[in-house]
């Protein structure tokens, strides 16, 4: 008897996963999705939830299947595993099972919306999701009233597949792409970015949100690799990293400097992390010494970093990354709460840097107050397929007319899409920069 039970009870288990499969496949060929998705556990309950609107719980929905079906294999293993496991994972997959009806009630109250249905046939869902699934799936009189946003990877601007010869004194990068796999989709951050900046040069990075700044400074610095070749004076960043670290600084918008220590102590600890180990206490307390004096800070060096006006702390933060001696030095949106005046006296410092022979790379909000400190400007925008690509680099003045606008603020409207409040145009930039980039290398091969 239990022998029949048991092989109804998976008989009808089977059914239930087919019926469920192919009302799946149908609902997200309905939706503008990938079909095949439908029939493929956790990927197809995340895909449901895009259906649904409803991504965010997707996501955890589908983490939560996963656990799910974990711990039923467990529990399934019961004659063969230790009784106070199987108990364990007897009761993690009712509390996974609780959890799971949460998020299939959300995602369901969206299906229902999205396909303009009652909400009565969220308990039918809940109750009888099989039968539900199929219905839905084959009866034509259930249709989305939206597709989904799908990217389509293929619809971008078109890539000019020039790289760029490295300089021996300079940076110098060619970025094929950079991937990332977010919940099971590949997703192109940054594709077909190839610039060279010579040492001695101020860049603006300039970009929209979303349009791969942090991205591309992560590829560059080697913090986050991409497909990319990197070389500074030389040397590659990505396969001499050990070596090359010590000749790049990165200040980032937020600083992570103890309160509670003086200027001088702060910098002292910057030299023991930033020079490399070779370098005896003599020369780093020199060092040190070098730093306060180029920036200033001399007179307050036994003063508490809690006790700095805004400037002197933006000051501190730069000084502690310069105590190496960097060939390139990046910063990310370095006057973030400073006014105007205190602002411009930081950005004259970072030009005085950059006269030194270095190459300082700044993102900043405001890039207009201080543009005629800088030489070039990178102008990085999302095309079609939200990839963050190269729309712009060169000489500031020169990029006023190559977007036909007066001021950094009127291109990087011009160029963020129309639902941020732009102008939508980013394609068509990013094609004219490659289009002027195969030119330029047709002239010279």
């Amino acid at each position: 008897m239990d022998q029949i039970f048991g092989e109804t009870n998976l008989t009808s288990e089977v059914l239930g996963w087919i019926m469920n499969s192919i009302g799946y496949f149908m609902i997200l060929k309905k939706c503008g999705g990938k079909p095949i998705l439908g029939l493929i556990p956790v990927v197809r309950e995340y895909q449901i939830s895009l259906c649904a609107d409803k991504e965010q719980e997707g996501r955890k929905f589908a983490i939560v299947t996963a656990f799910e079906i974990v711990a039923a294999f467990i529990v399934g293993l019961g004659p063969y595993i230790h009784r106070t496991v199987e108990v364990i994972a007897a009761i993690l997959l009712f509390a996974l099972y609780l959890t799971s009806l949460v998020y299939q009630f959300r995602i369901y109250i969206g299906l229902c919306q999205v396909f303009g249905r009652r909400k009565r046939w969220l308990w039918l869902w809940l109750i009888m999701e099989p039968i539900v699934a199929l219905i839905w799936g084959l009866s034509k009189s259930f249709e989305p009233r939206k597709q989904l946003d799908v990217i389509d990877e293929d619809a971008g601007a078109k890539e000019s597949g020039v790289t760029v010869k490295a300089i021996d004194d300079g940076l110098t990068v060619n970025i094929e792409s950079r991937t990332t796999i977010d919940f099971f989709k590949k997703k192109y951050l940054l594709k077909d970015i190839h610039l060279r900046i010579p040492k001695g040069h101020m860049v603006l990075l300039l970009g929209g949100s979303g349009a791969g700044k942090t991205t591309f400074v992560n590829a560059v610095t080697g913090y986050e690799k991409a497909d990319a070749s990197i070389v500074l004076n030389e040397q590659n960043i990505y396969t001499e990293y050990g070596k090359m670290k010590y000749d790049v600084g990165f200040v980032p918008q937020l600083d992570l400097m103890r309160g509670n220590d003086t200027v001088y102590r702060t910098l002292a600890d910057a030299a023991t992390l930033r020079l490399p180990s070779g370098v005896s206490m003599s020369r780093r307390r020199k060092r040190v010494h070098e730093v306060l004096e180029e920036f200033g800070l001399a007179s307050i060096q036994h003063s508490l970093v809690e006790k700095l006006s805004g400037g002197q702390r933006k000051r501190l933060s730069i000084a502690m990354e310069f105590i190496s001696d960097p060939s390139l030095f990046i910063l990310d949106e370095p006057d973030s709460g400073l006014d105007g005046v205190v602002a411009r006296g930081l950005f004259e410092k970072l030009r005085s840097i950059a006269d030194m022979g270095k190459i300082v790379i700044v993102i900043t909000h405001t890039p207009d107050r201080v543009i005629d400190l800088f030489d070039d400007v990178i102008v990085l925008a999302k095309d079609a397929s939200r990839t963050g690509r190269l729309a712009y680099y060169g000489p500031v003045d020169k990029a006023y007319d190559f977007f036909d606008k007066d001021s950094m603020e009127d291109i990087l409207l011009s160029i963020n899409q129309i639902d941020e409040g732009g102008e939508g145009r980013s394609d068509e930039f990013i094609e004219k920069y490659a289009d002027k980039t195969l030119e330029i290398e047709r002239k010279a091969g």
